[in-house]
């Protein structure tokens, strides 16, 4: 159960954090929830109490690392322990909702990593939890964490204060190269039971989550194509419990069964036009996640390549002073800025993570709705189906009503 408060709504303890998955996100889920104390003023701090993982020994290993007393092999248990405040999910997509529902009914606050479910049935039956969660109390909230990148979080700044004007146009690009090699193995995120889809609900959904973050405006509709580039892996290790099956032909081998790369046209309710692209095949891009708004007033530019920069051009100036400029978003002024290191000292993959889960302890201890919440994650999946429909259609119009 939530904890204790005292008159003042201040908790009395820690707010104690159990993560169930001790991977990649995990991993930096971790890091986060022991940093952020030290860096925001969290009141009582933050108290990594238990991790939950099918894989004991992986599960203590990963306990060690980040000083955690406890370790389950069933995250049910965490259910009933009676110290566990938030739990944090950082699994495969496939068990999100089953864990996030049995944890809001049980009245324990959520983090769920995104995107929210893989289906949209899943997806409206997390929201529906958290709905019911949210009348006594307890709250639920997905992990896009790059909202909390300093120059993105500006970057919205200035959208909101009118410094872009009438927005016309959005250009969306996630771009990553590490399936490249048809060698590569058939890993869960591959495997369309575990991760939902490919390229689309791993990358895309972050993207069409900043747009509508950084801009206000939602799609409207969208035409997509998609397409799996490498239809063959090398199966890993059978332990990794994936659900394809090796052909008889090539039984070192089974199917990818989600889509490698996706691009896609949408509308939105603001009027201007928007580009996606997400891919896993960009040579020789490692993290380009790239945001372009052009307005009647200006236009912002941003690739998290280079995180703590963002371009701005103000069309207000006159001609012979125009352009793109450079802003360092380093300075005490900046979103999450002040928190950390002095001015031009930047901030890397793993501060947006601490950023995160700052914000949720403070709005825990505030009694506030985080976000963004289980509604903003069913917005998002509610355009990945609609993309995927089209996608399916090849390239047919899909109109969404939010």
């Amino acid at each position: 159960m939530p904890a204790a408060t005292t008159v003042d709504d201040r908790p009395a303890q820690p707010l104690r954090v159990a993560i169930v998955g001790y991977s990649f996100m995990g991993s930096i889920h971790a890091q986060a929830w022991t940093t952020a104390p030290r860096f925001f003023d969290l009141g009582p701090g933050v108290e990594l109490v238990a991790v939950s993982g099918r894989d004991a020994g992986a599960a203590h290993a990963f306990a060690d690392r980040f000083g955690i007393a406890d370790v389950e092999t069933d995250w049910r248990t965490l259910l009933t322990r009676g110290d566990v405040d938030v739990i944090d999910i950082c699994t495969p997509g496939h068990l999100h909702a089953e864990i996030a529902i049995a944890a809001l009914d049980a009245g324990i606050h959520v983090l769920c990593e995104k995107p929210l479910a893989n289906t949209l049935e899943e997806a409206e039956r997390m929201v529906a939890a958290a709905e019911r969660a949210a009348t006594q109390g307890v709250q639920a909230m997905v992990g896009f964490s790059y909202r909390r990148t300093p120059a993105l979080a500006y970057a919205q700044r200035l959208v909101a204060d009118g410094r872009l004007g009438t927005i016309r146009h959005i250009r969306a690009q996630y771009l990553q190269d590490w399936i490249v090699d048809p060698d590569f193995p058939l890993v869960w995120r591959l495997d369309a039971e575990q991760a939902g889809s490919g390229a689309l609900g791993d990358l895309g959904a972050h993207i069409i989550d900043l747009v509508g973050f950084v801009t206000g405006q939602e799609l409207t509709g969208v035409s997509a194509l998609s397409s799996t580039f490498v239809t063959e892996r090398p199966l890993p290790d059978a332990s990794s419990g994936l659900s394809a099956t090796a052909t008889a032909a090539t039984p070192r081998t089974g199917t990818v069964t989600v889509d490698d790369a996706v691009v896609f046209i949408g509308r939105t309710d603001g009027g201007a036009l928007a580009t996606f692209e997400a891919t896993r095949f960009a040579t020789g891009r490692k993290n380009a996640m790239r945001l372009e708004v052009d307005g009647s007033d200006g236009s912002i530019t941003f690739d998290f390549e280079r995180m703590n920069e963002l371009e701005f051009h103000d069309h207000t100036l006159p001609a012979e002073e125009a352009g793109f400029r450079r802003i360092l978003v380093t300075e005490p002024g900046h979103p999450y800025a002040g928190a950390w290191w002095p001015a031009g000292h930047g901030l890397g993959y793993e501060h947006t993570f601490v950023h995160e889960v700052a914000d949720l302890a403070r709005d825990l201890a505030a009694g506030r709705r985080p976000e963004p919440g289980f509604a903003d994650g069913l917005r998002v999946q509610r355009i990945l189906t609609a993309v995927a429909e089209s996608a399916a259609a090849n390239a047919g119009w899909v109109t969404l009503d939010h």
